[in-house]
């Protein structure tokens, strides 16, 4: 999903798209496009969990749209669910493995839950895919300096170790003290989401429209 989508189809022809419920208990109204409009307003104002529920719905009625996945795997992230956040983004970035922001939701996700050699592994390549983002090189320099704790006792990291960074691969941008390391990626609500626009459910959505 790149970061200049569409606000998505118009209101006008969400009656033709995904089942429509009638309104049955624990059931919300409406159709997918719905559920994905209010999981995402709902994520908006900060509340996640409510956004997960409503989500996750969507994401049961349309499996292989990006888009509601990754509304889904922020949601999980901000509600704390971090396994699940996981799992969400790295459907995303299976599906469209050029997709930054899910490559990098990937990696904050591994590092909050411990695994920071997964963590540093996609936030390089997040940073490899758009290195004018700082909020990735800031979780990439956190992952790494906790590896760099951790492998403190045993002398600097090897080259080919996880984490491991040539001091002439440097830039001027990562420049600087490094975060302590104790400081998890990523704690509180996923860090850039403020900047990426409200998306759109995928072609799959847009194309029934189109045909309305």
């Amino acid at each position: 999903m790149s970061e200049g989508q569409g606000q998505g189809p118009a209101a006008g022809g969400a009656e033709q798209r995904g089942p429509v419920t009638g309104g049955a208990a624990g059931e919300p109204q409406g159709d997918v496009y719905d559920w994905f409009r209010r999981g995402q307003q709902l994520l908006a104002a900060g509340h996640p969990a409510a956004a997960e529920q409503l989500l996750a719905r969507a994401v049961a009625a349309e499996p292989e749209s990006k888009s509601i996945r990754e509304a889904l795997a922020r949601a999980q992230y901000d509600a704390g669910s971090y396994a699940g956040a996981l799992e969400n983004f790295r459907a995303v970035v299976q599906a469209d493995p050029s997709d930054d922001y899910a490559r990098f939701g990937w990696g904050v996700s591994a590092a909050r839950l411990g695994d920071f050699e997964a963590s540093a592994k996609h936030l390089a390549l997040a940073v490899a895919m758009r290195p004018e983002a700082d909020h990735y090189r800031a979780a990439l320099r956190q992952t790494r300096a906790t590896l760099a704790a951790r492998a403190g006792a045993y002398g600097p990291l090897q080259p080919g170790a996880p984490g491991y960074l040539p001091a002439q691969a440097e830039s001027a941008a990562d420049a600087g003290p490094l975060p302590d390391p104790g400081t998890l990626p990523g704690a509180g609500p996923l860090p850039g989401a403020a900047d990426r626009p409200p998306a759109a459910p995928d072609d799959e959505l847009n194309d029934e429209e189109d045909q309305a």
